[in-house]
């Protein structure tokens, strides 16, 4: 199980946690601060994240996931103090959509499973946040001041993480490479059209996706603008579309 985490460091202070053995390869990302922590995603809850949180700090650390999903909170339980979005707390409340038969099977679907782990010991987080947060609030690391930015589309209350100092994007599931989803009930095509244009327009320097390939570039936020602006022009921005391929990326609606 220790081959789990791929580490990756962006700065001094700014690591990717990855997890390539599964099939959606996520990421997850910690952000250091001079009195606190915070860790944007816990990842899929295969294996103890914490422990390779403890390698780099000793302070206190904040977990904020970009959105409710399993693969993006499987590492919540280790963390007390998490924050989450106002439009998502019934998720974590017992209203999430799928069962939990139907999310194990997803935990274990195209994955490298680490020697001894038994998927029958997998529960989905639920909780009461430490704080609820809410479009344009503010993280206050110490030093490092991240801005929250309400970005719905892939879920009601999905968010992308801005540090405006650095002009790092955090993106979550609002972009990646590799077919974004948009087709299910929980999803808004309209919603993500909107936020793929309140995003496309910040200074970023660079874009840290929660799946699949780091080497993403800011100019794919301008394209997939672009792209989502074209199918809304021509009636196609809607569920039932189905797959829209775009190169390096596509979407499913």
């Amino acid at each position: 199980m220790n081959e789990w985490f791929t580490i990756d460091r962006i700065d001094e202070d700014t690591f990717i946690l990855s997890e390539y053995r599964h099939w959606e390869e996520t990421h997850a990302y910690l952000l250091l601060g001079s009195k606190t922590n915070l860790l944007i995603d816990t990842g899929l809850g295969i294996c103890d994240i914490r422990e390779q949180v403890l390698k780099f700090t000793q302070k206190p650390v904040i977990a904020a996931a970009t959105h409710i999903h399993w693969d993006h909170i499987g590492g919540h339980r280790f963390f007390p103090d998490f924050y989450a979005h106002k439009d998502e707390l019934h998720w974590l409340n017992g209203e999430f959509p799928l069962s939990l038969d139907q999310i194990k099977a997803m935990v274990i679907d195209r994955c490298d499973i680490p020697v001894g782990y038994d998927v029958n010991t997998y529960e989905f987080f639920q909780g009461t946040p430490t704080r609820i947060l809410d479009d344009n609030d503010e993280i206050d690391l110490g030093g490092r001041i991240i801005k929250v930015l309400h970005t719905p589309g892939h879920s009601p209350g999905h968010m992308c993480f801005w540090e405006k100092n650095r002009r790092y994007l955090f993106t979550g599931d609002l972009v990646y490479k590799d077919t974004l989803f948009a087709y299910y009930p929980s999803t808004d095509p309209q919603a993500y059209l909107s936020s793929l244009e309140r995003i496309a327009v910040l200074p970023v320097a660079r874009v840290f996706p929660a799946h699949h390939s780091l080497d993403i570039r800011p100019e794919i936020l301008i394209r997939m603008r672009n792209a989502f602006q074209e199918l809304n022009e021509e009636g196609k921005l809607k569920h039932g579309t189905g797959i829209c391929e775009y190169g390096d990326w596509a979407v499913w609606l």
